[in-house]
């Protein structure tokens, strides 16, 4: 199967949130995609998810991801399921915020040779009266974010 290509699409949509470029994160996607967002939006197609997320980097500096992804299963030879835990590090801050961690959920699908994300979910990691899930959550965060960056948490 085609892990790294799925891995590979994942980290093309991280990287254009975090470059802030909602136009890149739309053609990742299905014309039909759908989107749902951390606080619960949703987003239906290339041009709601573009135009959304374009209002968003317009009026937010948003957070930077740091991801960790978890596993990549594949439904069929032309459809795969990734899963992600994500923090998310402010601008200006060094360290993850850990109220904002989620769990990300893409499913791909493969449109000729490529592979586009056909749904996407943002479901924010609030493991309900189970903090220990939270803190264990963020110290996975903090390991990769100290990885990527070269800096190290407290």
């Amino acid at each position: 199967m085609e892990t790294p290509a799925i891995q590979q699409l994942y980290k093309q949509y991280i990287d254009a949130w975090n470059s802030q470029d909602a136009h890149t994160m739309a053609s990742l996607t299905t014309n039909d995609c759908i989107m749902v967002g951390f606080d619960g939006s949703q987003m239906f197609g290339k041009a709601d998810i573009e135009s959304s997320i374009s209002q968003i980097f317009a009026n937010h500096k948003t957070a930077r991801y740091v991801t960790i992804v978890k596993r990549v299963t594949f439904l069929t030879d032309e459809v795969a399921v990734l899963n992600s835990v994500v923090g998310m590090v402010p601008p200006g801050a060094e360290d993850i915020k850990p109220d904002k961690n989620a769990i990300q959920l893409l499913t791909a699908k493969r449109d000729s040779d490529n592979w586009l994300i056909a749904a996407f979910q943002n479901t924010p990691a609030a493991f309900d009266g189970r903090p220990e899930l939270g803190e264990q959550l963020t110290m996975e965060l903090r390991g990769e974010l100290v990885k990527t960056s070269g800096t190290s948490q407290s």
